[in-house]
């Protein structure tokens, strides 16, 4: 990308971005020191890993703002570097890789959203919100951004595992009625699990889940766990489906479907490792 730039995929048309991109923070610290603001937009469980390398350029006045999908990594960043410099956020912006460098984007009518945890309405916030949408991220403040969070969760316990399970795009994910019950009845139990942990969310019928998570976008769009498994890796499921289990664990509500997509999960997750094991096992003599 320091050569050629980042190439964007919109609805079928290519554009080139200039970008500055390094794979190091010493690098960044060395050039220019602390930063006003670190975005962390890795897999949930890389987030320990990379804030610890961050370190080098977290100042006094850095501002950590996760868009991370799930639960969670709000707490191991705070962990890391002071409640007082985490910002929470959520988007709803999606992007396929088709090569290095080169990115499918699916951005048509999806918002981003960020916010103090304790639901302030901060100039910070304000601030990093005006820059975003002046560079063309449409990015609101929220005063409940805990209820945002569980509001984008909801999004991804309604697609990531029913799609990582099946293999499925959504538009052919959206094509089976069976699927959707599934996802449906997966999203009601979260549901569930946030009235009773006191949290405020935006949508009443778990059904509006469903139908916001595949809005705009492509036949052949893919959700992020799918992405994950075809490359091989792991998904972040422990921080969707099973944040729901857990909290579910936590305040007395049975959440069985969830429990099945995260125990489906694993299973394909362990199949995979299995494969790629077998994959570069040397041959018997």
């Amino acid at each position: 990308m320091r050569v050629h730039g980042l190439t964007l995929r919109e609805e079928g048309v290519d554009r080139v971005v200039p970008v500055r991109a390094t794979t190091s923070c010493r690098e960044i610290a060395e050039s220019c020191g602390p930063v006003d603001l670190i975005i962390v937009l890795v897999k949930s469980f890389h987030t320990a890993e990379v804030i610890a390398q961050a370190a080098c350029i977290v100042g006094d006045h850095t501002v950590v703002l996760s868009l991370q999908n799930g639960l969670g990594h709000e707490d191991i960043l705070a962990d890391s570097v002071g409640r007082n410099k985490v910002l929470a956020g959520k988007t709803y912006v999606g992007g396929v890789m088709l090569a290095p460098g080169h990115v499918s984007v699916g951005t048509r009518g999806k918002a981003t959203y960020i916010g103090e945890l304790d639901g302030a309405l901060s100039e910070r916030s304000e601030r990093i919100a005006t820059e975003f949408s002046a560079a063309g991220l449409k990015t609101q403040v929220s005063d409940n951004i805990v209820g945002t969070m569980w509001d984008k969760l909801l999004i991804n316990v309604a697609t990531g595992a029913v799609t990582g399970i099946t293999g499925l795009t959504y538009g052919e994910m959206y094509r089976l009625a069976d699927l959707q019950a599934c996802a449906v009845a997966a999203v009601a139990e979260a549901m569930a699990v946030a009235r009773a942990a006191g949290v405020r969310l935006s949508m009443a019928d778990p059904i509006e889940a469903w139908i916001k998570a595949g809005a705009g976008l492509p036949f052949e769009f893919k959700t992020s766990m799918l992405q994950s498994l075809e490359k091989g890796s792991p998904t972040e499921i422990d921080f969707v489906n099973g944040a729901v289990v857990r909290q579910g664990v936590r305040f007395g509500v049975p959440t069985p479907v969830n429990l099945a997509l995260v125990a489906c999960m694993k299973g394909v997750e362990r199949a995979m490792v299995l494969r790629n094991t077998a994959c570069v096992a040397p041959a018997a003599s």
